[in-house]
């Protein structure tokens, strides 16, 4: 495995015979700070989305598991639809009240958005 040239793909050469090749893929997973120190905004989004709304729960800082749990835990006590990735959850429908709500029953600091 120490020859294997297709993850090395984009690397420029070096001359300097003790440089060892470091992938980017050991980056770990962002530690997921506790319910009390995150800072969630509820908002509304009605762009690119045919007309229709969706409550989108951004600043969670955390890993990608953490946040499926945290949107299927909010999707299930509000009853709806939804997604959770690339940092944000979206809920299908205009639930910025109840969320926010729900948000901090949980321990979580949240405010409304827009």
């Amino acid at each position: 495995m120490d020859n294997d040239w297709k993850s090395r793909l984009g690397v420029v050469y070096s001359t300097n015979p003790d440089y060892q090749y470091l992938s980017s893929e050991t980056e770990s997973a962002p530690e997921t700070l506790p319910p009390g120190r995150q800072k969630l905004i509820v908002s509304i989004d009605r762009r690119n989305r045919g007309g229709k709304q969706v409550t989108l729960v951004t600043g969670f800082v955390g890993s990608a598991d953490d946040l499926k749990a945290l949107g299927k835990t909010l999707k299930t006590k509000l009853g709806v639809g939804g997604t959770a990735k690339d940092g944000e959850i979206t809920i299908q429908g205009d639930f910025r009240d109840k969320t926010v709500a729900l948000l901090k029953e949980m321990g979580y600091t949240a405010k409304r958005g827009n």
